[in-house]
């Protein structure tokens, strides 16, 4: 069933954006805040039983010098370092087996797929711990009301950091080209590729997925399915705090970080998504600066287009980076 605007007003829907006037200097504090602590990209060669896909176990410092945990898989008939794919994960997963991410190495390239902090736990298991490094509010179960009182304590600025902090180290191996970069992911891993494009350097190619993490402030009253549903259900108890949560929320809107992104952009968004409403993307897409293009699936939910999409991103990358 369609809830949100019809696809006419969808491709106009350029809601105003609520931007602090720190946010480009929030952003570069802590960034400027994460790379005081070396990178110490650890990269171990593991044999996960494939023939021709040669994997690592990658270790590297995220926000605070925290240890993230990533993958690398890449081609083992490789003949030059190879353009490279970062990929984020959606809500509650966690970056699982080597084995479960297969696709872009298969048509290949470089594939580097980030660990979530403190996920890992809902539908796929991670290895990485969130490691708060300053007191936070107390929150409604789930990551979404997690230190959101303020900017700095937010959840999401050490996965944002670390996101960049991901896009560094697959740059430092050897068999990575970095002047060529992508990013990619699903829900919560298209809101993170989004504010990865905005805050890395030349990042050239942009694939999220009905993204999570955009307009939230549309998001948490035209929905009432988790996750958007713990910002509501904060508030709901937290009443005199809707400014406050609202203001801390605005530094992590994929909205605001859609008009500094540049790379090639292909998104997707579901006409009859209950979790990511399509007028929430189409709010990053329609202020999206770079090249861009949506494809847009009228008969589904938060799944997407699914295999489907996955041909058009094949397409959307070869045609980017002839192999």
């Amino acid at each position: 069933m369609y809830f949100d605007l019809p696809l006419d007003q969808l491709k106009t829907y350029v809601p105003p954006r609520s931007e602090p006037a720190a946010f480009d200097s929030f952003w570069q504090n802590t960034l400027a805040q994460a790379r005081r602590f070396p990178l110490n990209p650890v990269f171990e060669r593991v044999d996960v039983g494939l023939a021709r896909i040669e994997t690592y176990d990658v270790t590297f410092s995220g926000f605070a010098g925290q240890p993230i945990k990533a993958w690398l898989n890449l081609p083992a008939d490789r003949k030059r370092s190879l353009p490279c794919l970062v990929e984020y994960i959606g809500y509650g997963g966690g970056r699982g087996f080597a084995t479960d991410w297969l696709l872009w190495s298969s048509v290949g390239y470089a594939h580097f797929i980030m660990d979530t902090r403190g996920q890992g736990s809902a539908w796929r298991s991670g290895d990485t711990p969130d490691f708060e490094t300053e007191p936070g509010n107390p929150h409604f179960p789930g990551f979404m009301s997690r230190g959101v009182l303020h900017p700095e304590t937010y959840y999401y600025r050490r996965v944002f950091a670390d996101a960049v902090r991901a896009i560094e180290t697959a740059r430092a191996h050897p068999d990575v080209d970095g002047s060529h970069i992508g990013v990619t992911g699903v829900s919560q891993g298209g809101g993170i590729s989004l504010a990865a494009a905005a805050l890395a350097d030349n990042v050239e190619i942009v694939m999220p997925d009905v993204p999570f993490l955009c307009n939230f402030s549309r998001a948490i009253t035209i929905t009432d399915t988790s996750p958007y549903l713990e910002l509501a259900k904060y508030l709901e108890t937290h009443r005199d705090r809707v400014d406050q949560v609202m203001e801390t929320l605005a530094y992590f809107d994929g909205m605001n970080f859609a008009p500094r992104a540049r790379g090639s952009a292909l998104f997707s968004t579901a006409l009859m998504d209950e979790i990511c409403p399509p007028s929430t993307v189409f709010s990053a897409y329609n202020h999206y600066a770079g090249p861009k293009q949506i494809k847009v699936w009228q008969f589904n939910h938060h799944e997407g287009g699914e295999g489907y999409q996955t041909r058009e991103k094949i397409k959307f990358v070869t045609a980017h980076w002839a192999r």
